[in-house]
């Protein structure tokens, strides 16, 4: 592992080009929980941090000197392990150099510029606008992932794929949230993950339109989306998926929704090349899925039209997807230089730059019914032309569908780590039944039915059924299962 990082630091040094300066890289300190206890929150040291050391420890200062050489610069100031801490915590001595010893070795440097980045270094005095210019290219250095990144990632993806099959084999009317997101996790632990990448959403119906939603005790009601967005993290490493299921049998409005949701990010998912502008990407699934809502009714008018007019952000509002590695939007932003965009379809981007081979990005088109947004007088005035507002009504509590995976950009085409997670109709106990011949909101809605469908009669309405590509104007023909 350390030759490992010492090549990764060799190329770290090259991009960031010091040649005065010097570097410190602060890991940061446990955090106290808000109350009078000697706990703190669980320790995970600054991303820079981990990069450049690949270890948890609280208190330490990584640090790199260009006149040094691109090896031999990079150094490890470690504190000093107490006793309490060995006898609380069991924690260990990580090597290096002894952190009494920096304040001697800063001094022996201290008419050079300094550049901090990490958590912030307290006593050190560091150059703002050096450290800016030094974390842009850092985190533009650090875009890539090298093969330890993938090996960490592609193990998170196991640990990930096997939580998904759990929690689909368990969702069904009456099962709640919480319930979900516990099989979920815990799968998640015994198939390796070290920990969950972040927060796990679980949303049943009109939750299932929350963006960041907290898992609850509401049970999922038949007929309903069951949204989950999580991922496992191993080393530090982190996945993020996302996939829509409806408890019970879907309604016709809820298949031809989803699919055009996910014609959309397969779509998506093979525009993921070198060179590919990500704002372009993300446009291109913006104009994809109105074309969808046009073709249910919902909106009317030049999907393009539409998209530049933002009314698509009505049922779409975030971006199509971000980094993700060494933590759940791993050094996503700009590409250097490039000012954030101020247009409301992409101020909200978490990156924006060219893909290049070893990204791994998240690509993650949803549509949505939220009431904040579609009950807003002002949008509703300002979009009254472009939304067929009698036919969104039925909705407003439907919730949400979003389809994600994790790709990585090669040479060649696409790879998505998640492919193993179905974003298509799963095997199950019971035989695939008909549909309801009614939309969410009790009307008669459109549905392009398989044949095997068409030859499957009911038979259990309580089945989980994850949704189902459909043949028809927003089918993709290359669909994989």
């Amino acid at each position: 592992m350390f030759t490992r990082l010492t090549d990764r630091r060799a190329r770290l040094a090259a991009a960031l080009n010091l040649t005065d300066e010097i570097l410190l890289i602060g890991a940061g300190t446990p955090v106290p929980l808000p109350e009078n206890t000697d706990q703190t929150y669980p320790f995970r040291a600054h991303a820079e941090f981990f990069y450049v050391a690949g270890v948890e420890c609280p208190g330490a200062i990584a640090t790199f000197d260009p006149q040094d050489g691109p090896r031999d610069g990079w150094k490890l100031f470690v504190p000093e392990v107490t006793e309490g801490e060995h006898v609380w915590e069991a924690r260990e001595q990580v090597a290096g150099e002894p952190l009494a010893g920096l304040p001697a070795w800063i001094t022996e440097r201290r008419v050079r510029p300094i550049a901090g980045l990490g958590a912030p270094l307290p006593g050190v005095r560091t150059d703002e606008a050096l450290t800016a210019k030094v974390r842009e290219v850092f985190s533009h250095a650090r875009r890539p992932k090298d093969d330890l990144e993938l090996s960490a990632m592609r193990q998170a993806a196991n640990a990930t794929a096997a939580g998904y099959a759990k929690a689909a084999a368990i969702i069904a009317p009456g099962v709640t949230e919480r319930a979900v997101q516990i099989e979920l996790e815990a799968e998640f632990f015994r198939h390796g993950a070290t920990r969950t990448g972040y927060g796990t959403i679980v949303g049943t119906g009109p939750n299932s339109a929350v963006l960041h939603f907290e898992p609850t005790a509401r049970a999922a009601q038949a007929g309903e989306f069951v949204l989950i967005d999580a991922g496992a993290e191993v080393g530090r490493y982190v996945i993020d998926v996302t996939r829509t299921y409806v408890a019970g049998l879907p309604s016709a409005f809820q298949r031809d929704l989803y699919q055009v949701v996910l014609a959309a990010q397969e779509a998506a998912v093979a525009c993921c090349v070198v060179g590919a502008e990500w704002r372009d990407v993300h446009l291109q699934c913006a104009v994809d899925m109105t074309a969808g809502l046009v073709s249910l009714g919902l909106m009317h008018g030049n999907a393009e039209s539409l998209v530049e007019q933002e009314a698509h952000l009505l049922f779409f509002p975030h971006g199509i997807g971000h980094l993700v590695g060494l933590g759940v939007r791993d050094a996503s932003g700009t590409l250097p230089g490039r000012p954030r965009s101020t247009r409301a379809s992409l101020k909200n981007l978490r990156m924006d730059f060219p893909l290049a081979a070893g990204y791994v990005v998240t690509v993650e088109p949803g549509l949505y019914f939220i009431p904040a947004l579609l009950t807003d007088p002002k949008r509703r005035e300002k979009f009254r032309d472009c939304v067929v507002w009698e036919k969104v009504e039925p909705h407003l509590a439907l919730g949400g569908v979003r389809i994600e995976d994790n790709v990585l950009v090669t040479s060649g085409a696409p790879e998505v780590l998640t492919a193993a997670i179905p974003k298509a109709l799963q095997p199950c106990s019971s035989p695939i039944g008909e549909t309801r011949g009614h939309d969410a909101g009790g009307q008669s809605g459109p549905h392009h039915r398989t044949a095997a469908e068409k030859r499957t009669p009911v038979s259990n309405a309580q089945s989980v059924r994850p949704l189902t590509p459909q043949a028809g104007p927003h089918a993709d023909p290359h669909d994989r299962q």
